[in-house]
């Protein structure tokens, strides 16, 4: 897995995610603000630094290596992932993780090449 992503650049993430993905989710106020709390914490919020990595670590045109990745690097810690890799929350389409995660692609990749566009124009 990548270099740990600096805490500047969890923010910038979480910023794009919050536009792209959690203005969207069943579980939003509508405004980005999440309305999950205690049991029922968003496993994306949770797992966000874990998330980026992943998603960063993959370069691929399709969706199937970042899911793989996903199960791998971040299903495998969570506590509602049973011991045989099945889960009853992403079953139950409970998991905004799981559900969004297309959009939660899109949005760290937005910002992956936003930063190299950056790099590449100021040549640092």
């Amino acid at each position: 897995m990548m270099m740990e992503e600096n805490m500047d650049d969890l923010d910038k993430y979480w910023q794009a995610v919050q536009r792209g993905v959690c203005a969207h989710c069943v579980d939003s106020d509508g405004h980005s603000n999440c309305r999950l709390s205690g049991e029922g914490e968003c496993g994306l919020k949770l797992h966000f630094p874990r998330i980026v990595e992943t998603v960063l670590a993959v370069q691929s045109n399709t969706i199937e290596p970042y899911i793989e990745a996903l199960r791998q690097n971040v299903c495998a810690y969570c506590k509602h992932q049973s011991p045989d890799g099945t889960c009853t929350f992403r079953s139950n389409v409970d998991c905004g993780l799981d559900r969004y995660f297309p959009l939660v692609i899109e949005a760290i990749e937005s910002v992956r090449r936003q930063r190299e566009n950056t790099i590449e124009a100021f040549g640092d």
